[in-house]
C-alpha cells in the first residue's frame, strides 16, 4: 500500500490459508492491509452489483422509452 489508512481500527480474528500467510510473511506483506484491501475491493463490487440490481428496471425503461421516443432535445444535437 502506498500510505497507511489514518481511519480508527478494530482488532478482528480471522482464518487464511496457512500456506498463503506464509508466503505474505516471507515477501514482508502486511496482513492487515492486504485483508482490508481484499475486503474494500469485495465491498465496493458487491455494492456495484445491489445498485445494478436495484436500478436495472429503471435502466430497461429509459432503454425502452429511448427506443420508441429517441433522444430527447436530439434535434438540438450538433454532431
Amino acid at each position: 500500500m502506498n500510505s497507511p489508512i489514518k481511519t480508527p481500527r478494530r482488532s478482528t480474528n480471522i482464518s487464511l490459508a496457512t500456506e498463503l500467510v506464509d508466503q505474505a510473511k516471507a515477501l514482508d506483506i502486511n496482513l492487515s492491509r492486504a485483508c482490508e484491501a481484499g475486503l474494500e475491493s469485495a465491498l465496493k463490487e458487491e455494492r456495484k452489483r445491489r445498485w445494478l440490481e436495484e436500478n436495472t428496471p429503471a435502466i430497461e425503461a429509459w432503454n425502452t422509452w429511448m427506443e420508441e421516443n429517441e433522444l430527447p432535445l436530439a434535434k438540438y444535437r450538433m454532431f
